[in-house]
């Protein structure tokens, strides 16, 4: 058993994290350098700041926020054009609570439906789908965003339309997949990472092996983890610990809902419906395969075939500085306009806007964490 497992079974924060402050030192002293540690959830990033995990570590310890809330890395476009389908007659757009806040080239989509256009919240797509049913009038678009942890209910409900014959309900996809950004994000020359802690919901899907070419491609060590304080801190001790020996590899700190080759029922709907795509990503841009799109056999229910839109003039605000946060460039107070001209009343970019956000968990916790 490894000293992080040790630590993690009797659930001792105070242990693990005097642990790590007596490992960081060495390890830094050894690089000649600082130990960065990414973490790629937006849930963990809410779990560090929320619980002040931060200001339990050493100096030598630097962690940093990664592309891992879905909400924030949409691409500014989508927004446009979920905006342009709402104010289509006949069509009610449903969404997920976060999105509607989030900032588009002119407006969003709370502005819009201030000015009448019908836009639903929703807390799942089968509630999207229920809409639908309910008013063969009007089509229903969903707004499909997330990782490999939403897609799959996605898919689910695309099955469950074509059952149903609701010809009048579609999505707008924006699926995207989390290897891929990993990959990317691994090759920018500005972005030193000794670590990564990785997503667990994402993982109970694709699996801890989804990760292995991380390691061997890019010496980078990694741990899966969950979402508890003393999760965290044990992913970052079987960091410190695959430092120490020199041998990065991918642990699973999350055994207890993360298996090796994730969930086969899972992967097989999210495949059935969906096939790899292009995506673009906020902060990084277009990546090959780096997404999702619906299969041709159910084009029926692609809202992007269906509602034709230039998503080539969309524009982000050039004083935001979200792109940059979410490739760990900066951190949230270092954006000028943070706690100032955005804050989550007012937000000015989406990492302000999600609950996953690294600006808006920083805005509500980060000022008070160590008091």
């Amino acid at each position: 058993m490894s000293i992080a497992a040790q630590f993690r079974s009797k659930g001792l924060v105070s242990q693990l994290s005097s642990r790590i402050r007596e490992v960081t030192p060495k390890v830094a002293a050894r690089l000649g350098r600082t130990v960065s540690i990414m973490e790629v959830c937006g849930t963990h990033t809410v779990a560090i700041y929320r619980y002040g995990l931060k200001h339990l570590l050493p100096k030598e310890l630097r962690l940093i926020s990664g592309p891992g809330c879905p909400i924030c890395v949409t691409e500014t476009s989508f927004i446009d054009h979920s905006i342009n389908i709402a104010a289509t007659k006949g069509v009610t757009v449903a969404t997920f609570g976060d999105m509607v806040n989030v900032p588009g080239s002119w407006e969003s989509l709370a502005d819009a439906r201030a000015k009448g256009a019908a836009i639903k919240v929703v807390i799942s797509p089968l509630d999207a789908l229920k809409l639908a049913a309910s008013d063969s009038s009007r089509r229903v678009v969903f707004l499909a965003v997330g990782f490999e942890t939403t897609a799959p209910s996605v898919a689910a409900t695309v099955l469950e339309a074509r059952t149903q014959r609701l010809d009048n309900f579609h999505i707008l996809c924006a699926h995207k997949l989390v290897p891929p950004i990993l990959d990317a994000l691994l090759q920018q020359p500005d972005v030193e990472i000794d670590g990564l802690i990785l997503p667990g919901h994402v993982s109970t899907i694709i699996g801890s092996n989804a990760y292995s070419q991380l390691p061997e491609r890019y010496g980078v060590c990694c741990a899966v983890t969950g979402f508890e304080p003393v999760d965290v801190l044990a992913a970052m001790l079987m960091l410190l610990d695959q430092l120490v020996s020199n041998k990065p590899t991918v642990a699973n700190e999350y055994t207890r809902a993360v298996r090796p080759d994730g969930n086969a029922q899972a992967l097989r709907l999210m495949h059935q419906v969906f096939q790899p795509a292009d995506a673009t990503w906020r902060g990084i841009g277009p990546l090959d395969n780096s997404g999702l799109a619906l299969r041709k056999e159910f084009a029926e229910f692609d809202a992007e075939r269906r509602f034709a839109f230039d998503r080539s003039e969309a524009r982000d605000d050039p004083n935001c500085r979200c792109g940059d946060v979410l490739l760990g460039r900066i951190e949230p107070e270092q954006c000028p306009l943070f706690g100032a001209a955005c804050t989550p009343e007012c937000p000015r970019g989406p990492c302000m806007v999600s609950s996953e956000g690294s600006c808006s968990a920083s805005f509500k916790y980060g000022r008070f964490a160590a008091g």
